[in-house]
């Protein structure tokens, strides 16, 4: 992996981990709250680091390329697991207790 040339931060620094702290450091959740979508932060996240970014692509190589295939197939592995979790989260709220014990007495 070709290093950052962002003079901003450490010059040696590999751009995925750069990328990386970056994003975590971007208050992406106070988009979400004035009501902002998931692409429009992720644009104005791009927009906001352009240059550092176009720093980046001028190294960029083929184990770069490889690199950033394999986080997009991980992160959209995350996506999934995530989707999972919430659609059993809603499962378990819809489900009911019958407490079986408590059963009305039907009259004949």
């Amino acid at each position: 992996m070709k290093k950052n040339i962002n003079k901003k931060h450490n010059k040696n620094e590999p751009w995925l981990k750069w990328l990386t702290r970056e994003f975590n450091s971007y208050e992406a959740f106070q988009d979400f709250e004035l009501g902002k979508n998931p692409k429009d932060v992720a644009e104005d996240f791009i927009s906001r680091n352009s240059i550092a970014i176009s720093e980046v692509f001028e190294n960029f190589d083929e184990e770069d390329k490889d690199t950033l295939d394999q986080f997009l197939k991980l992160t959209e592995c995350e996506m999934h697991v995530f989707r999972i979790l919430e659609k059993q989260i809603e499962l378990r709220n819809k489900i009911r207790f019958v407490d079986f014990k408590k059963r009305k007495k039907m009259k004949s």
